[in-house]
């Protein structure tokens, strides 16, 4: 088994961290059903891991996070989004609106390759529309990589192309392109899977320090990483043929060493999955 996480205190959220809570979602890719009423609170200024094996609906979970499931073409959605109470798939909000408070992490490392390091953090600026002086510019691509825990190593060559640097600096460049619309979520799709364990580490670190001010939900196959960073975690899980559903959620720490589901139990100890 993992070793749990130390407790780490959740600061009582200021007026940017948001409380994101999912409703009863039901999800569908044409015909198949993938998730089955499936309701979660991810508490603000906190980390939330999503565990279970593949295919049992935590990734397309995430994407319902941000409106990005209905980017497929045969793509359906049942339930609620709430944002601070707020349905982020009511008619009256806007995708972009929904985005700029609800960021993502992918993955793989995607930053934009011909951009330099400074305008890969602004990108997103220009996308929304946002306007900002240059020294206001430069403020934000310093805080921004300071966050994302690569000022230091970069900050002699903010103009070299952002697909020079190495996996790790890649990721982390991609977490400081969504820190700066300051988004109230960060949600990560299993980050760390193409990095080596020093690189691990840092995202790691840089996602404990971020919870203070933005809260985070990742996706991750790697138990280790949700014991060690998260303070909240649910357990997906989807029998052959039948569509996903949470097993078992709650206190990180409670759920690895003492869950309350045998099925939970297998999993974190490795006896599936």
């Amino acid at each position: 088994m993992p070793a749990p996480s130390a407790d780490r205190t959740v600061a009582p959220a200021p007026g940017g961290l948001a409380e994101l809570e999912a409703r009863d979602i039901t999800a569908w890719f044409g015909d198949r059903m993938v998730l089955d009423r499936v309701s979660l609170t991810m508490p603000a200024g906190g980390i939330t891991a999503l565990i279970g094996p593949s295919g049992c609906g935590k990734s397309t979970f995430l994407r319902i996070l941000n409106r990005m499931h209905e980017l497929v073409p045969s793509a359906q959605l049942a339930g609620q989004v709430l944002l601070d109470g707020t349905d982020i798939y009511d008619p009256q909000m806007r995708l972009m609106d929904a985005r700029r408070s609800i960021g993502m992490v992918f993955q793989k490392p995607n930053p934009f390759p011909a951009m330099s390091i400074r305008e890969n953090v602004l990108a997103g600026l220009k996308l929304t529309g946002t306007k900002a002086s240059k020294a206001d510019k430069d403020d934000l691509v310093e805080s921004c990589l300071i966050k994302g825990g690569l000022w230091n190593e970069v900050k002699d060559r903010l103009d070299a192309p952002g697909g020079g640097l190495s996996g790790g600096q890649q990721q982390r460049l991609c977490i400081a392109r969504s820190l700066a619309i300051k988004p109230r979520v960060l949600l990560m799709d299993e980050p760390c899977s193409a990095l080596d364990p020093t690189s691990t580490r840092v995202i790691e670190e840089t996602m404990l320090e971020l919870a203070n001010e933005v809260t985070i939900v990742i996706v991750t196959h790697n138990m280790q990483q949700a014991a060690r960073v998260s303070d909240t975690c649910a357990f997906f899980l989807a029998s052959q043929g039948t569509p996903g559903v949470i097993v078992e959620h709650g206190d990180t720490n409670a759920m690895f060493t003492n869950p309350q589901d045998e099925r939970t139990a297998d999993y974190v100890n490795g006896r599936f999955g």
